[in-house]
């Protein structure tokens, strides 16, 4: 695994919330963290230069959208994904599990692994554990994930064991085939959908296999949110202390720091960019939907509290001025404020456990943040 370690720093004593350091071949992560998707080797609407300036520490990016274009051998050629992006920091790739659950009609799942059509030509291909890892080697991502089989919700019991059972044999085919990983980290995937009993034999197996991080799946998939979070408290309990524990594909802000103050490490989410592009800025007290007509003639930046490029240099006014007027603009300023805003959340939560505040700053956050109407803010 080359240059890759975790360390605890910090604890909350009111709460399971941690700070910890972790180490990769790319530079060194402040956990609690949230990493921006770049499912194609970018992140939308933003260049690497914006990200460090907005204080982006790692990013996500996709191994079945990279693998169909522009194909692994290109990258590789290209001397690995780091410097085929222009992006210096640490990165981590997904393996495409949850594209074959989101594209399940193009896609059929045996124990070889997954034979899919590809959603842009048509074209017929295999991804098996051990191809996934091949594929993920010659991207050249510092932490990088296993195959597995995530389902949607609900799932009917037989079937949520079934996919268990493949995911936990898929991970051991990825761990035989990442070997000593020449500086790269495989995380296990716990899956096992809402049932407690799949999700702690899921985590007690991958555990006594020994990966150097863990992350929690098949979360966030359409369940209610107290399901996610009951069988979130279901999992962490069995993950080592000592090992990073990752929640993919959360990323509400209340839920970053509920989950924050359960234990959990990383976090990826499209929500951020996503919610730009559509005019939707996360602000301190709440969603702010920039393309109202409320906001036409508000002189105000669109968080005041905020320090981002957005918010110090325009308003309220003209950023929906540049959606109403289908400018490029207005998707990206309001991309970069989202992803500041992002960083800035998970600075502040690392600060308050390093000061042992975290159980009060997530009260008086909760308590501002939830259910604000800034139309007149």
């Amino acid at each position: 695994m080359g240059d890759f370690f975790f360390e605890v720093i910090a604890e909350d004593p009111s709460t399971q919330a941690r700070a910890g350091l972790l180490s990769t071949p790319h530079g060194m992560v402040e956990t609690p963290v949230f990493m921006p998707v770049g499912t194609q080797g970018t992140v939308k609407a933003l260049s690497p230069r914006d990200l460090k300036e907005c204080g982006v520490q790692i990013v996500l990016s996709n191994t079945y959208h990279l693998y169909l274009r522009p194909g692994p051998e290109l990258v590789e050629k290209a001397g690995g994904l780091h410097r085929f992006a222009g992006w210096e920091g640490p990165i981590l790739t997904d393996s495409g599990g949850y594209q074959v659950f989101s594209l399940a009609d193009l896609s059929k799942v045996t124990e070889e692994g997954v034979t899919f059509q590809s959603h842009w030509d048509g074209s017929f291909h295999l991804f098996t554990p051990e191809k996934v890892i091949q594929v993920e080697k010659m991207l050249g991502a510092d932490i990088v994930m296993p195959l597995d089989r995530c389902l949607p919700y609900p799932s009917p019991y037989e079937e949520a064991k079934l996919a268990n059972e493949l995911t936990i044999k898929w991970a051991q085919r990825c761990k035989e085939e990442m070997g000593e990983g020449e500086g790269q980290a495989l995380f296990g995937i716990v899956q096992g959908s809402t049932y407690k009993e799949l999700r702690e034999d899921c985590s007690r197996r991958l555990v006594e296999m020994g990966f150097p991080g863990y992350a929690i799946g098949g979360l966030s998939v359409g369940e209610p949110k107290s399901a996610m979070y009951e069988m979130l408290q279901v999992v962490l309990p069995h993950l080592p202390v000592d090992k990073p524990r990752y929640l993919m594909g959360v990323g509400m802000p209340a839920d970053l720091v509920r989950c924050v103050g359960w234990g959990v490490d990383m976090f990826d989410c499209v929500i951020p960019t996503r919610n730009g592009r559509n005019g939707t800025l996360f602000t301190w007290k709440g969603k702010l939907v920039v393309k109202n007509a409320e906001y036409a003639s508000q002189f105000v930046p669109p968080d005041p509290e905020c320090g981002c490029y957005t918010c110090q240099n325009f308003s309220r006014a003209y950023l929906r001025h540049l959606f109403q007027a289908g400018e490029l603009l207005g998707p990206r300023l309001a991309t970069l404020h989202n992803i500041y805003f992002f960083t800035q959340l998970m600075a502040q939560m690392r600060e308050a456990i390093k000061e042992k505040r975290f159980s009060d700053w997530r009260r008086n956050f909760l308590s501002i943040y939830e259910g604000k109407d800034l139309s007149s803010a």
